[in-house]
């Protein structure tokens, strides 16, 4: 063999080994992830995707009852919900969960503050722990207590009878709904809030004040900026989860208070029994809670102006 063989052999022989150990290395970082992610998005796979699909497509199913065959396909499910009744049970679930997120947006925040730059730092740990001990008890449990408040009996009645005022009608109201989901949401709200003011920059509002700005302008122009991310996540997460609760509408507000929950439960183990309209309900609501979490996943990180 001569030498030039020999010579042009070696880089043909590198190369296959160079290709062959860069074929391992995707490899692995292929396998590696798979392992890891593979259960995830197996659960994820079997219990969210497929299920969504089943009701996506009962949805199309004009009028599907149990035990009924499928026949047909059409968009008479979704048509059916522009009816002004259910246009009017969307409207009260959308007001419910956006008077929630104010409620609590309005009365967290207060207390989110203080927890992050006022309380004593030794005991900041015990203050949340405490703050979210009814996160820790049944959501069921905790209505019937506001139920125990608010009935005509209850205890703000017989306050109110002790001190010689008129009884109130506190129950089956749009303020009782109100009250029992802010008080179940408002923890969340405080815990978000409360990671984002910790993280809040102390010397900008230091250099606003030795500019002269006033402590309502420098919480306008510094800390309200600064802890806008946190300020929609947790004003995401309230909305999203109050727009789905089932429990404080159908105990607090009584039958005027039907929202899409309770409507959508109707349609599957209530008098209704119409599984095609329900599945067409649900895929609305599923639709709506994954806009607004693409919308704060697109902009919700985005830093102010000014800011870094």
């Amino acid at each position: 063999m001569s030498r030039s063989a020999v010579t042009d052999s070696r880089p043909q022989s590198q190369q296959v080994k160079g290709s062959g150990s860069l074929l391992r290395w995707r490899l692995t970082r292929l396998i590696g992830p798979s392992v890891l992610l593979g259960p995830a998005g197996l659960w994820l796979l079997l219990l969210l995707v497929v299920p969504v699909l089943l009701i996506l497509r009962i949805s199309l199913v004009p009028g599907l009852r149990p035990e009924q065959a499928i026949t047909n396909y059409g968009l008479d499910n979704y048509l059916q919900i522009l009816q002004p009744t259910y246009l009017r049970v969307l409207l009260r679930s959308v007001t419910f969960a956006s008077g929630t997120t104010a409620l609590c947006l309005v009365v967290g925040f207060p207390v989110a503050y203080w927890l992050a730059l006022i309380a004593p730092k030794r005991w900041r740990n015990l203050l949340l722990v405490v703050f979210i001990l009814p996160l820790w008890t049944s959501s069921l449990l905790r209505t019937y207590a506001w139920i125990t408040l608010l009935r005509t009996s209850g205890v703000i009645n017989l306050v109110l009878s002790s001190l010689g005022l008129p009884e109130q009608n506190l129950m089956n109201t749009t303020g009782a709904v109100l009250v029992g989901m802010t008080y179940s949401f408002l923890p969340y709200m405080v815990l978000i809030l409360y990671a984002s003011l910790e993280k809040l920059d102390l010397r900008l509002l230091e250099a606003a004040a030795d500019l002269g700005a006033s402590p309502n302008v420098a919480f306008w122009k510094v800390t309200v900026p600064q802890t806008l991310p946190g300020i929609a996540a947790g004003g995401l997460l309230v909305f999203v989860t109050s727009l789905g609760d089932f429990v404080v509408p159908t105990l607090l507000g009584g039958p005027s208070s039907m929202t899409i929950s309770r409507l959508i439960y109707n349609q599957f183990l209530g008098v209704s029994r119409n599984w095609g309209f329900g599945s067409a309900l649900s895929i609305v609501l599923i639709s709506a809670v994954s806009i607004a979490i693409a919308l704060l996943l697109k902009y919700g990180d985005r830093n102010p102006d000014g800011f870094s």
